[in-house]
């Protein structure tokens, strides 16, 4: 008979038993509700609500049910209906009518949100770590190639001059922020909601903060109502999941670009790197381009949740049992993305002379020629269009800046002098963007170094 079979009459239909059961994917927090288990036994016998030989007894068969767990000697069972349910039968088959008090003072409401909430702790802790990781290997390729100058773009149109370091440490940023969400996140996951009951919590004398206390929340729930329906934090880690594995998408399409014939920017590892069944010379990007298209399985996992809770009454209902398996997959598919992003990252080569010949090749210095004439006392409205006149001329007659004649200049503004040339090399451009943030090298170095303590700071490792 069910655990709780007593209401009915008829046993559960096999078709309802398997459609209704989650043990087949919510197995995976067999830890979580075994410690959240314990807590609860320990608190229950701290209160007097069962006897400290009863608490002992059954925080010690949890202990050796979850050993057997991971030792493979227990298997779960699908009439059991969830993982909750699967362990309380492994402990009442041990120890009898004790193993029974454990669910007193408690609901599957509040213990399947509390297992969630935990794992969902834990993986999170686990993603930022795997996000800084990336963080870093990204830094020691800044570090790299502060030197190595390339073209920067808008509308992927060549635009102005930066480095591959200075590209570097954008992704880095864009995941520095990544690393402060998941935190936020975890922030708002810091509250026990044991205690909570199926919706109303209890007329027992629970020490909620002490539950608390040992399973390492700071703080308790303030709502029954709310603890027991609330999926909010984990809407928000499938939020920042999306917007890290949109970040990821970026990092993965620029990968593509770079590695490809017409830019030949990069070229990655061969352990990072597929071939054609039919093309000998291919060596496509297969790892970029997964990650790019996961990422929508990201978003739709968000999209899920989302709209599962819509139009969801207080409190629990059903439908909720729809939030772990969108959530399960967004953590797996963000951890191997990740996992296999840093070492191809890092592993990659770069292709100085390709870069700087892509630089040389797109006027990308017009804006410092311009400058140069406005430091020349021109207007920069006016020094625009003299320089703008200057490339059209460069186009029709197949030259670069560095090209012209300081003649041809002059036809164009008296205000240019042989200086000019000494303007239009390509790496003072970089340097001369001292700009706190800018790509010069003495500003890629500043910016290394608050990436830097940022990671130490945190303690991430």
């Amino acid at each position: 008979m069910k655990l709780w079979g007593g209401r009915f009459s008829k046993e559960t239909d096999k078709l309802v038993n398997d459609f209704n059961s989650s043990i087949t994917f919510d197995s995976r927090m067999y830890r979580e509700d075994i410690t959240g288990s314990m807590a609860h036994a320990f608190m229950l016998g701290a209160q007097g609500i069962i006897t400290p030989e009863e608490s002992e007894l059954i925080i010690k068969t949890l202990g050796e049910i979850l050993e057997d767990i991971e030792t493979g000697k227990i298997e779960f069972s699908v009439d059991n209906e969830d993982i909750h349910m699967n362990i309380e039968t492994f402990l009442t088959e041990r120890i009898g009518t004790v193993g029974k008090k454990l669910h007193t003072a408690r609901s599957r409401n509040d213990q399947v949100a509390l297992d969630f909430r935990m794992y969902c702790r834990r993986e999170t802790e686990e993603i930022k770590r795997l996000t800084v990781e990336l963080m870093s290997t990204l830094i020691r390729k800044a570090k790299e190639t502060t030197d190595a100058v390339m073209p920067g773009y808008t509308h992927l149109q060549r635009a102005q001059p930066v480095t591959f370091a200075h590209y570097m440490l954008a992704y880095a940023q864009m995941l520095k922020r990544d690393v402060t969400r998941l935190e936020d996140c975890l922030e708002r996951m810091d509250e026990l909601l044991l205690g909570a009951g199926a919706l109303a919590g209890t007329t027992y004398p629970l020490d909620r903060r002490l539950v608390a206390s040992n399973l390492g929340f700071s703080r308790v729930t303030q709502n029954s109502l709310d603890a027991v329906s609330d999926r909010d934090f984990a809407i928000e880690l499938l939020s920042d999941l999306s917007i890290l594995m949109m970040h990821m998408s970026r990092m993965a399409e620029e990968n593509i670009l770079w590695c490809s014939w017409e830019f030949k920017f990069i070229e990655l590892d061969d352990a990072y790197s597929t071939g054609s069944s039919i093309m000998p010379q291919k060596k496509n990007p297969d790892i970029s381009e997964l990650v790019r298209g996961k990422t929508g399985r990201v978003y739709g996992s968000l999209m899920t949740l989302l709209t599962v809770m819509k139009g969801l009454p207080l409190a629990y209902n059903k439908d909720m049992q729809e939030d772990k398996e969108c959530v399960f997959d967004a953590i797996d598919t963000v951890k191997m993305c990740l996992e296999v992003f840093a070492p191809m990252f890092d592993t990659l080569s770069i292709n100085r002379e390709n870069m700087l010949y892509a630089a040389r090749e797109g006027f990308i210095n017009a804006t410092d020629c311009a400058d140069y004439l406005v430091r020349k006392g021109l207007a920069f409205r006016d020094a625009y269009t003299a320089v703008g006149k200057i490339v059209n001329y460069c186009i029709s007659k197949g030259k670069t800046l560095e090209t012209l004649t300081i003649e041809e200049y002059k036809r164009v503004s008296d205000a240019f002098e042989e200086d000019v040339y000494e303007s239009l090399d390509l790496k003072k451009c970089v340097d001369d963007r001292l700009v706190e943030g800018g790509p010069s090298e003495k500003s890629v170095m500043k910016q290394i170094a608050g990436l830097e303590e940022f990671i130490n700071e945190k303690s991430i490792y």
